[in-house]
């Protein structure tokens, strides 16, 4: 029997992901007919993504299961529309992308690059930057694109402290939770980066009080979540050379409106929401795998704990 698959992403990206997905559930050996249009009634599985037009689930009364394209899943996992499984996206060019951009401006704090980048003066500064051995790093949120990026970077001989909420235990990464972890990772870190999701226990993690808590002189780095943040507390921060630079990927608004403060802000990197996406030919596969483990009776992967929020 073919199986009625809606793609409800952003119009525009349907033809980059048409010929993935119809690859990809031909391999899994699917009999499948994915489009943008089909009669509620028709739709065995929706793939979903915000910035298309579906916000109301109900008339989808025969689908199985929603099968988001983005590993941020807070636009949806309160609608209550949406009673059946819900699923992320994790996938390796999602992870890949992230781990490489994390990495990139890791590298760029580390090594001092924008001292010699941007030196209109030609001021000749031999500074030698410590090896990585002796920069520790602090990462929030230690889910799946966390851990990609603290193992790229142990890898390249940092030391890297994770925290999360609940205990974790990954191999070369000191891991730490709750309130006293959160607090031993702050004061650790000498570049901290977020990769928190955004649920309403999460916001403003960074806050006046958590950045005191920051060595003088730290760096931060956010491709998370943009209410991760106390935007005002973070300028202040900033102002007072408490905090030394910020490269910030995701906002509260986005885009990020033309007056907002960060743009002038001569500590302030903004980039526009690129550390991370979801690539086509590699989500394809975890789409077509799901759908096959949901006909199969297995258990999905990537599931969403409506509670958590993730």
């Amino acid at each position: 029997m073919t199986l009625n698959v809606l793609f409800a992403g952003r119009p525009q990206r349907w033809p980059e992901f048409e010929p993935h997905l119809n690859t990809a559930c031909q391999a899994a050996g699917l009999d499948v007919k994915i489009t943008t249009e089909l009669p509620p009634g028709e739709v065995d599985y929706i793939i979903f993504a915000p910035t298309g037009e579906l916000q109301d689930f109900t008339p989808y009364t025969h689908a199985k299961a929603v099968l988001s394209l983005w590993a941020g899943v807070e636009q949806i996992v309160g609608n209550d529309t949406l009673r059946i499984p819900l699923t992320r996206m994790v996938d390796t060019g999602l992870e890949r992308g992230m781990t490489e951009w994390v990495t990139g401006h890791v590298l760029r704090y580390h090594l001092g690059m924008d001292r010699h980048i941007q030196n209109p003066d030609h001021i000749w500064h031999p500074e030698v930057p410590p090896l990585a051995a002796d920069r520790p790093v602090s990462i929030l949120g230690l889910g799946t694109l966390g851990q990609a990026c603290a193992k790229a970077l142990v890898g390249l001989g940092f030391p890297v402290t994770g925290w999360s909420r609940s205990p974790k235990d990954v191999a070369g990464i000191t891991c730490v939770s709750g309130p006293e972890g959160l607090t031993q990772a702050l004061q650790t870190g000498q570049i901290t980066i977020l990769l928190l999701p955004n649920t309403p226990e999460t916001h403003n993690t960074i806050n006046a009080d958590t950045l005191a808590q920051m060595p003088k002189g730290a760096f931060l780095i956010n491709p998370g979540r943009g209410p991760l943040i106390d935007d005002d507390a973070l300028i202040d921060a900033l102002d007072a050379d408490h905090i030394a630079h910020a490269t910030l990927d995701v906002f509260r608004v986005e885009p990020l409106p033309t007056d907002h403060p960060y743009w002038a802000h001569p500590k302030v990197t903004v980039t526009p929401h690129i550390a991370a996406d979801t690539r086509p030919d590699t989500s394809a596969q975890i789409i077509a795998e799901n759908i096959r483990r949901s006909e199969a009776g297995e258990p999905l992967l990537y599931l969403v704990d409506r509670g958590a929020g993730y």
